[in-house]
């Protein structure tokens, strides 16, 4: 058995990757357990709000280096083909996930993190010590941080609720060669999901979509059901007539659920998607991902610092600041998804938003959050 060390992390996506460097920065011992090899893709949106780069600079991650596009506009359309554009309050870049999770992977491995390629098969807490297990080896931590992502098999060992709940939506993600505007990141509505459109660094386009799998699944491919369902919004049909698939094949996750997830279970500190899933179409999973990221360091910082502060007591203050800066966003995504499933609520909100050219940067608002800064 190896005798680990103050903080051991399973998952390496933004939110593991991104606690990884913030606490190894603060000369904490850190393990990461992490499945896959870097780089690699995931289906993921691959656009991030500035909010996050005061955070980031202070981190020492320069996410200039990796050329990502300047995004400063959102596009929205309808399954009939409206369209309504709005300038984004902060603003954003766009850049893969290939690049960025492989760049934060080198950093935490520059600041001294420890970073391991193996599966978990466990996790046991017994005498304020967790025993993690995993294929090859056996671990042991005071801390766990989970960042295992959407779903997983950790949430199956860790008997989580939501897992049992059957979803409808499965997600599809592919990058392509296409001319769109390196600026806009667009939201296109079709019968039973909606499309985020946006460019990523070296001119790529990456399109991931959230489909209802009962729909989905009446086509024998996802080509068919893209012409079937997709090219019925003209504007998807122009973008997906005019592109080149990338990828050898689209990458695609099902049974994604938005059901409310337990922010600390069985002691462990979640963060990123395995805390809370906003819904793609709000685009702020990933600049979320990496805020969580720092309240939870934030609050280890102090438990580390402080013999005072019980491990129930930091599991109620991460608790507290998590709900506090993501609950209401969460919540507003859950009505806006379930806004655009109907045809007539989305024509009127389209229809409101052309008479009102504020209400559509006010309900980009609502899922964003301000500048993140960080007191030393």
């Amino acid at each position: 058995m190896k005798t680990n060390s103050d903080v051991l992390i399973i998952g390496g996506g933004l939110a593991g990757l991104v606690a990884a460097i913030h606490l190894s920065k603060k000369k904490l011992a850190v393990t990461l357990i992490e499945k896959s090899a870097y780089p690699r893709h995931k289906v993921c949106g691959e656009y991030v709000s500035n909010e996050i780069l005061p955070y980031l600079k202070w981190l020492d991650v320069d996410v200039s280096e990796l050329s990502p596009t300047s995004i400063s506009k959102f596009e929205f359309t309808t399954n009939d083909g409206k369209t309504t554009t709005a300038k984004l309050p902060l603003g954003g870049f766009g850049i893969s996930r290939y690049s960025l999770d492989h760049f934060l992977y080198q950093k935490a491995i520059l600041y001294n993190c420890t970073i391991i390629q193996d599966t978990v098969t466990d996790i046991a807490f017994n005498n304020d010590l967790f025993t993690i297990t995993a294929s090859s080896q056996v671990l042991t931590s005071r801390i766990v941080l989970g960042a295992f992502g959407k779903r997983s098999n950790v949430d199956q060992v860790l008997n989580r609720k939501f897992i049992y709940k059957k979803s409808p939506w499965l997600a599809v993600k592919a990058h392509y060669a296409g001319n769109i505007d390196d600026d806009l990141v667009a939201l296109h509505n079709f019968n039973g999901g909606y499309c985020g459109v946006s460019k990523v660094e070296n001119n790529i386009v990456n399109i991931c979509y959230l489909a209802d799998y009962v729909t989905f699944k009446k086509y024998k491919n996802i080509e068919e059901y893209q012409k079937n369902i997709l090219y019925k919004n003209k504007h998807l049909k122009s973008i997906f007539e005019n592109s080149t698939l990338l990828f050898d094949k689209h990458l695609t996750i099902s049974q994604i659920s938005f059901e409310n997830k337990q922010v600390v279970e069985n002691h462990i500190l979640m963060i990123g998607d395995t805390a809370g899933l906003i819904h793609p179409l709000c685009g702020n999973g990933m600049a979320m991902a990496i805020h969580s990221a720092k309240i939870v360091c934030e609050q280890l910082l102090d438990f580390f610092s402080n013999s005072e502060i019980s491990r129930e007591m930091l599991e109620k203050n991460y608790t507290r600041e998590w709900k506090r800066h993501f609950g209401k966003r969460i919540f507003m995504g859950r009505i806006l998804a379930r806004i655009l499933i109907h045809k007539t609520v989305t024509n009127l909100l389209m229809s409101l938003a052309v008479s009102f050219p504020g209400l559509l940067p006010f309900i980009i608002k609502q899922t964003h959050g301000n500048s993140l800064t960080v007191e030393e």
